[in-house]
């Protein structure tokens, strides 16, 4: 297998969102897959998409995104989740559904990707530094209600 038969696709029906969930559950750990599906059926209608990168019939990587604008970054793409299966790791796959992000995103006119990145995941900020040029321009903060 090679990395250039890899292609991201927007997933869209329940059966590819099921696929994606052992996956998804790499990164949100605490979701049951109900939670997953639930949470995602409310994401989709406000604009969430969650987009795979396949290698032959396979999903190596996900990133789920929105298109929206704000005062700061313009119209852009936020990155709420991007994930590798472990299986796949060190293979370039992030990278390259990442590329693939930022491609669609100036098909769509944005401006900026932005995400946030736990602060405990210093491997992740290394990647998104280092080989996807990403800065660090805030802190975000959350308070839970």
């Amino acid at each position: 297998m090679t990395i250039s038969m890899a292609h991201m696709k927007e997933l869209r029906t329940q059966e590819e969102f099921l696929r994606a969930y052992p996956i998804m559950r790499q990164l949100r750990t605490e979701l049951s897959e109900g939670e997953y599906l639930g949470l995602l059926k409310n994401m989709v209608t406000e604009g969430y998409q969650l987009l795979a990168l396949w290698l032959e019939d396979e999903i190596v990587a996900l990133a789920g995104c929105k298109i929206q604008t704000n005062f700061y970054y313009g119209k852009h793409v936020y990155v709420f989740d991007l994930i590798t299966d472990e299986a796949s790791r060190s293979k370039t796959y992030g990278k390259q559904l990442l590329e693939s992000v930022e491609q669609w995103a100036r098909a769509e006119g944005c401006t900026n990707i932005a995400l946030a990145s736990a602060t405990h995941r210093v491997g992740a900020h290394r990647f998104y530094e280092e080989k996807m040029h990403f800065t660090k321009p805030s802190y975000e903060f959350v308070k839970k209600l």
